[in-house]
């Protein structure tokens, strides 16, 4: 099939389809296939959008009927049915068993729509202007969302200074030599640091991009408790690491915390569909009418799947539970592949995982290698040092094992050893 046509018109600013040349055209569960009818295992799930797979049969009828009967497809922030199926489905399977009172806000599509008004809130309620967040952070690409991500190369692509953040070091940046918060503790009880008060701190329980740093509990329940002595707001980023992919459905769940403000997007509406929500406490909720709106924050084909998906996964422990076995099941997996690497090292939290390497140029050699065996796997890290596995949640045994022993094969070609044997026990 012809694919000049992408190179000719569309800009280079692309990405993916660069290291992943094929052209996609069915998708269903973990795999893809290419017009030609190759199948690609994909342990990328659109970076972390499909969380249940490509296409759920259940979800993807809803969305076949609801467009079939007219529904409302765009509303603005209007009401319809779709819209109060959804927070009533959110209220009832999310917030109520967690015990955590939030008023749910549509800022747009995307995940960096989240953050944008996330930030906007904390600096109104406030009054206070200085976001801080951290070393490898990600948090998006608009200009807001910039001035708190670390990675420089996106940091260049806005092109004018980003002011209004600083950036603190992320758990176990200075390998324990340094006390955690030394510092911020130090400015913050200090009336003469010359450091204005932050209106907010923006963190990731695990840096998707940054290369799956995950911080330990303790440490982010000493940062909640140093922000709340300073009465400053704690936002918690889940874009990527929400919605089941750490193994519970908010990554924050574990330590115990309840952030004034959250961020979520990506697998949120179930099906890969655009939509993004904004959390936080009712006391915050001091937004005039339409001070921050977007065209597309209506998109009732998302609240039709993501009502459907929250029922499906969430409404029990079930899935929670096997979930786990298979997050178990891949870390145990990944163990024996580092072992093929001296210095070797396992990276993030739950499905939200992958290898750092001693060399940053493994980790994308053995992607290519990957990629020439049909498995979809990406990198992560300011040098792409660390391979990321992103599968989808609900992924059966079988399949998991499958890419895990590509993992291995794409490694070994990627060192020159592809003689040793294997660590893997043989998928069935």
């Amino acid at each position: 099939m012809p694919t000049d046509i992408f190179e000719t018109r569309e800009s280079q600013v692309r990405s993916y389809c660069k290291n992943w040349p094929a052209t996609f055209a069915k998708a269903s569960g973990p795999y893809q296939w290419t017009e030609d009818g190759t199948r690609y295992l994909d342990f990328f799930s659109g970076a972390g959008a499909l969380n249940y797979g490509h296409n759920h049969p259940e979800l993807r009828d809803l969305i076949v009927d609801y467009v079939a009967n007219d529904g409302v497809t765009h509303s603005m922030d209007m009401k319809t049915p779709a819209k109060r199926h959804f927070l009533e489905t959110f209220e009832r399977v999310i917030l109520e068993p967690r015990k955590l009172d939030y008023k749910v806000m549509f800022p747009g599509p995307t995940g960096t729509n989240t953050v944008e008004a996330a930030l906007k809130l904390a600096r109104k309620v406030t009054g206070r202007q200085h976001i801080l967040s951290f070393t490898n952070a990600f948090h998006g690409m608009t200009l807001g969302a910039l001035s708190v991500t670390g990675n420089s190369m996106k940091r260049r692509g806005a092109g004018i200074p980003l002011t209004n953040s600083s950036k603190i070091p992320y758990d176990d940046y200075f390998d324990g030599d340094m006390p955690d918060f030394l510092w911020l503790e130090k400015i913050l009880e200090d009336s003469g640091s010359g450091v204005d008060k932050p209106a907010a701190v923006i963190v990731e329980t695990v840096q998707g991009e940054g290369g799956l740093n995950a911080a330990r509990m303790d440490w982010l329940k000493s940062l909640a408790s140093l922000l709340r002595r300073h009465k400053i707001l704690l936002i918690v980023d889940d874009v990527q690491a929400g919605c089941g992919r750490t193994g519970k459905f908010f990554s924050f769940e574990e330590a115990g915390l309840y952030p004034d403000i959250v961020c979520v997007s990506k697998s949120i509406s179930g099906y890969g569909l655009a939509m993004a929500l904004t959390l936080f406490k009712p006391e915050l909720d001091v937004w005039e009418g339409g001070e921050h709106n977007g065209t597309f924050r209506g998109n009732n084909l998302a609240f039709v799947t993501a009502a459907r998906a929250l029922e499906l996964f969430w409404a029990d422990d079930s899935f929670e539970n096997q979930l786990a076995e298979r997050i178990t099941e891949l870390h145990d997996g990944l163990e024996k592949i580092a072992e093929h690497v001296p210095g070797a090292s396992i990276r993030g939290r739950g499905f939200l995982t992958g290898i750092h390497f001693p060399n940053p140029d493994t980790a994308g050699k053995t992607a290519a290698e990957a990629y020439k065996r049909n498995l979809l796997v990406e990198t992560s890290g300011p040098q792409d040092e660390v391979l990321k596995l992103m599968p989808a949640l609900n992924i059966e045994s079988e399949d998991l094992q499958k890419g895990l022993a590509i993992v291995e094969e794409s490694l070994l070609a990627a060192t020159g050893n592809l003689g040793e044997p294997s660590r893997l026990r043989a998928p069935r």
